[in-house]
């Protein structure tokens, strides 16, 4: 119900894209009714009391359609407005039907015509605005007539089933079409991940392995050189096959859904580095849990690195209401001013990418505070969100 109710300018481009289309064919089911009425009212003008009135309804009818052809085919005009205007013309030329025609009158003036305005409505607000839009024509239909005949129940119970139906084929339509969308733009992101995965498989794999190769060989820093060569192999090595259990849709084939983001982070607590945790499960999807304990591992890596191997490290997890927040703390001598900048622009992207990058990328935020003291990265994330 609320998705009726959103604006059209956050609506989908697929859901619009689908009304569009669904409004250029009601433009030439209005033109066909409009003729349709023309010829019947032309061949029982003699039913007319009021010929110029008639005439006038007429003409009423033929400007209406021209003009609700050319507003409805503008995207930001279609809302309520325009709408209401249209239903109202409809239910305008039935209540002066009898004025026109007398009260003994069989057909009202406008036909068929009104299905214009009852499909609109459907198009728009799919089955509730087709039902809502239904129930008024069939009242007013019913409310200008002195008695009911078999034809006009049977024309007023067309309308009342016709306006739902029609208005759930088209919310069916907007559907498929978002989803359709969706898979796509998985598919490509799955297709660029391989290609880059075929990338790095092909130059930086090699390089890895030719360094903790090497590095072996020369002993001393060299060695050590070689045993982190060798650790960012089988990194990028797991990556690489993770990526292979993509399927076209873009999801994980072995999604297990749902995990406990705290046996990943505790997975990370060896020698100076404590975790701390809630004493429940915090539950978030997976592919969320592997970003956020990838931001975590990248934090405590440049811990090691600029702190050093053995300087403690502190992580914190809490989950409040619907989001995750995650606290990387050190007793380091902080970040200069200006450093991660500089590094952003010789293309180091620990800081950049692999945290700021990730957390942007899971619709959360990465608050630094650095200074004399230490270094400490809060973060925090949404869990009640589509994984990206």
């Amino acid at each position: 119900m609320r998705d009726l109710l959103r604006p059209l300018s956050r609506r989908s481009g697929a859901a619009v894209a689908v009304e569009g289309r669904l409004h250029q064919a009601l433009a030439v089911l209005r033109a066909v009714t409009l003729a349709n009425a023309v010829g019947l009212n032309l061949y029982r003008a003699e039913n007319f009391e009021r010929p110029l009135a008639g005439v006038a309804c007429v003409v009423a009818m033929a400007v209406w359609t021209l003009t609700a052809v050319v507003l409805y085919a503008d995207p930001r005009r279609r809302r309520l407005p325009l709408l209401l205007a249209d239903l109202a013309v409809a239910v305008g030329l039935l209540l002066v039907t009898p004025l026109v025609k007398g009260e003994a009158f069989n057909a009202t003036v406008p036909g068929f015509w009104i299905a214009g305005a009852l499909l609109a409505w459907a198009v728009h607000y799919r089955w509730v605005g087709g039902l809502v839009a239904g129930a008024v024509l069939a009242a007013t239909d019913l409310l200008v007539r002195d008695d009911v005949t078999q034809a006009n129940y049977g024309n007023v119970f067309l309308i009342l089933i016709g306006g739902p139906i029609v208005g759930y084929m088209c919310g069916s339509l907007q559907q498929m079409a978002a989803e359709r969308d969706v898979a796509e733009r998985r598919a490509a992101a799955a297709a660029e991940r391989a290609r880059l995965a075929r990338a790095v498989h092909d130059g930086v794999l090699q390089v890895l392995a030719l360094v903790q190769r090497r590095g072996a060989e020369l002993g001393g820093g060299g060695a050590e050189l070689g045993r982190l060569a060798g650790e960012q192999e089988r990194r990028l090595r797991t990556l690489i096959r993770t990526q292979e259990a993509v399927g076209e849709d873009g999801r994980d084939a072995d999604d297990p859904g749902p995990v406990d983001l705290r046996a990943g982070l505790t997975g990370l607590e060896a020698g100076p580095v404590s975790v701390v945790t809630p004493a429940g499960p915090v539950e978030v999807p997976a592919p969320v849990a592997r970003e956020l304990v990838a931001v975590v591992r990248a934090c405590l890596d440049n811990v090691a690195r600029h702190v050093g191997e053995d300087a403690p490290a502190w992580v914190l997890l809490d989950a409040v209401g619907d989001r995750v927040e995650i606290s990387v703390r050190d007793e380091g001598p902080g970040i200069p001013d200006g450093r991660l900048e500089e590094a952003a622009a010789e293309g180091r992207l620990g800081v950049s990418g692999s945290i700021c990058g990730r957390v942007a990328d899971l619709g959360g935020t990465a608050t630094l505070a650095t200074g004399p003291t230490g270094t400490e990265w809060e973060i925090i994330v949404p869990v009640r969100q589509e994984a990206p």
